[in-house]
C-alpha cells in the first residue's frame, strides 16, 4: 500500500523546518499558572491511572466472581463486553457535555462516578446489581477516554506526542498494576473478591483531587479561551510534524477557520477506517483483559500467576506507551507500526494455541506489546485532523463507532469456549480480528486529515 498521496497538497512535512524546542510555558497549557500546569498534568496522570482497573482488576478475579454471582460463561462473556457497551453509549455524549461544561469538569465528574461505581460494586447481591455498578463506573471511563486526547490538544498543543505518550504510559501502568496486585490484595484482606475489587475506589478518590483544583481554575471554564497558546495550531510542535496542508490560516481550539464549513465526519473514510481500527483493537484488548487470566489458569497455571501474566501483558505498555506515540507522530505513514504490532498479537495467538502453559511468559510478553494499539489509535486521532474542533468530533466518532463494534467479541469468545469445551475455537477467532485489525490500521493510518473529506 502507498504510503504518500499523490495529490499537490502533500508534499512532505519535512520540507518546511522543524520548530525550535518550545518551553515549558510556550508548549503547555499557558492559561494556567505555573503550578496549575504542573497539577494540569498530575491531574492528567492521575486521571489515566483510573481509567482501567475496574477492568482489568476483574480479569484475575473473574472465576471467583463466576462462582459468587453464579453466572455462567455467556454471561461472564456478557461482563467483558459492558466496558466497550459503556464506552459506545455514554462516550457519544463527552462532546456536548464538553461544550456546555467545558472538559474539567465532565472529566471531573466522570473521575467521580468511576469512584462511586467501584465504591458499589462489592455490595451487589446478584449479577444484574453488579453489572449496573460496573455500568456507573464505565460510563465515567468513557466520558474520560474521549476527552483525554482532546484536552491534550488543547491544553499542551505542542507536545501532543510527549503528553499522549504520558497519560498512555499512566493509563498502562493502571491496568497492568490492577492484573498484578488484585489478588495479592485479595488475600492480604481476607481473601473475598468484594474486597480486593472494592479496594481500587481509593484510587479515584485520590485521582478526584486534582481535577477539583482544575475545575475551579478560571482558565478551564466555559466560554475561556483554552489553555494552549493561541498563536499555535495544535498541530504545532516538535512532537507532531508540520503539515503544509495546514498552512492556510492558523486557527485556535474552538476551530476557526478550519471549522468555518461544517465537518461531515461520517462521509470521512479515514474517520471510519480510524473507528473500525479502533473498534477491533478495543475487541482484542478486552477479550485479553477479561480471558487471558482464564486461558492460563485452564492450562494449568495457578490464579497469582495467571494475574502477574497478565500484569506482564498489561505492563509491557508502560514504556511502550510513551515511546509510540512520540515515533508516530513522526511518521507519515503508521501503517508500519500497525503491522509490527499485529504481527505481535498473530504470534501470541498462535502460542496460546499450541503451547498455552509451557511458553506463557513469552506469549504474555508478544500480547502486550500487541495490546499498544491503543495509544497508537490515541494518537492518529490527534493526527487527522487539523484543529481541536475536529478532533472532539472525530475522537468522539472513532471511540464510540468502535467500542460499539467491540462488543461482540468478547462474547462471543465466552460462547464459543462454552459450545467447544475449549480455546482453540476462540483463538481462531481472535486471531481473524487481529488480521481485519492490521488491515483497517493500514487503511487509518495514511497521511489524511478528515477536513479534507478523504
Amino acid at each position: 500500500m502507498p504510503t504518500t498521496d499523490d495529490s499537490p497538497d502533500s508534499a512532505p512535512r519535512t520540507d518546511r523546518p522543524r520548530p525550535a524546542e518550545p518551553s515549558a510555558a510556550a508548549s503547555g497549557a499557558t492559561g494556567f499558572s505555573p503550578w496549575m500546569r504542573r497539577v494540569a498534568v498530575v491531574g492528567l496522570v492521575l486521571a489515566a491511572l483510573n481509567l482501567r482497573p475496574a477492568i482489568s482488576g476483574l480479569g484475575p478475579l473473574l472465576e471467583e466472581v463466576r462462582d459468587g454471582l453464579g453466572m455462567n460463561g455467556t454471561v461472564a462473556g456478557m461482563l467483558t463486553s459492558v466496558p466497550p457497551l459503556c464506552f459506545a453509549v455514554f462516550g457519544g455524549l463527552a462532546p456536548r457535555l464538553a461544550r456546555r461544561r467545558g472538559p474539567a469538569a465532565v472529566v471531573l465528574a466522570g473521575t467521580a462516578a468511576i469512584t462511586l461505581g467501584l465504591v458499589l460494586r462489592p455490595f451487589a447481591g446478584g449479577t444484574a446489581a453488579f453489572l449496573a455498578a460496573t455500568a456507573l463506573a464505565l460510563a465515567g471511563i468513557a466520558v474520560s477516554n474521549v476527552l483525554m486526547p482532546v484536552i491534550v490538544k488543547q491544553w499542551f498543543p505542542g507536545r501532543v506526542g510527549t503528553m499522549t505518550g504520558l497519560y498512555s504510559m499512566a493509563l498502562a501502568l493502571g491496568t497492568a498494576g490492577a492484573a498484578a496486585v488484585t489478588v495479592p490484595l485479595t488475600d492480604a484482606l481476607g481473601g473475598s473478591w468484594r474486597v480486593g475489587i472494592g479496594a481500587w475506589a481509593v484510587l479515584g478518590a485520590v485521582a478526584l483531587v486534582p481535577w477539583v483544583l482544575i475545575f475551579r481554575s478560571p482558565a478551564t471554564r466555559p466560554g475561556q479561551a483554552a489553555p494552549g497558546r493561541p498563536d499555535q495550531r495544535p498541530d504545532q510542535g516538535q512532537d507532531q510534524p508540520q503539515d503544509p496542508r495546514a498552512s492556510g490560516g492558523a486557527e485556535g481550539p474552538a476551530g476557526g477557520a478550519a471549522d468555518a464549513a461544517p465537518l461531515r465526519i461520517t462521509k470521512s473514510p479515514t474517520a471510519w477506517a480510524l473507528g473500525i481500527f479502533f473498534g477491533l483493537q478495543a475487541s482484542g484488548a478486552y477479550i485479553v483483559m477479561g480471558w487471558l487470566p482464564q486461558i492460563f489458569r485452564d492450562s494449568g497455571v495457578s490464579a497469582s500467576s495467571a494475574g502477574l501474566m497478565l500484569a506482564v501483558t498489561m505492563g509491557m505498555g508502560i514504556p511502550l506507551s510513551f515511546v509510540l506515540p512520540k515515533l508516530a507522530a513522526r511518521m507519515r505513514h503508521q501503517g508500519p507500526l500497525v503491522l509490527a504490532l499485529g504481527g505481535c498479537g498473530l504470534l501470541g495467538y498462535a502460542g496460546l494455541y499450541v503451547a498455552p502453559h509451557s511458553g506463557a511468559w513469552l506469549w504474555a510478553v508478544v500480547l502486550g506489546v500487541s495490546n499498544c494499539a491503543f495509544p497508537l489509535a490515541l494518537t492518529m486521532i490527534g493526527m487527522r485532523s487539523r484543529s481541536s474542533a475536529g478532533v472532539v468530533k472525530l475522537s468522539a466518532f472513532a471511540q464510540s463507532t468502535g467500542y460499539l463494534l467491540s462488543i461482540p467479541g468478547p462474547l462471543l469468545v465466552g460462547a464459543l469456549h462454552d459450545a467447544s469445551g475449549g480455546w482453540r475455537v476462540p483463538l481462531l477467532l481472535m486471531a481473524g480480528l487481529m488480521l481485519a485489525q492490521i488491515a483497517m490500521g493500514m487503511l487509518a493510518g495514511r497521511d489524511r486529515v478528515i477536513e479534507d473529506g478523504r
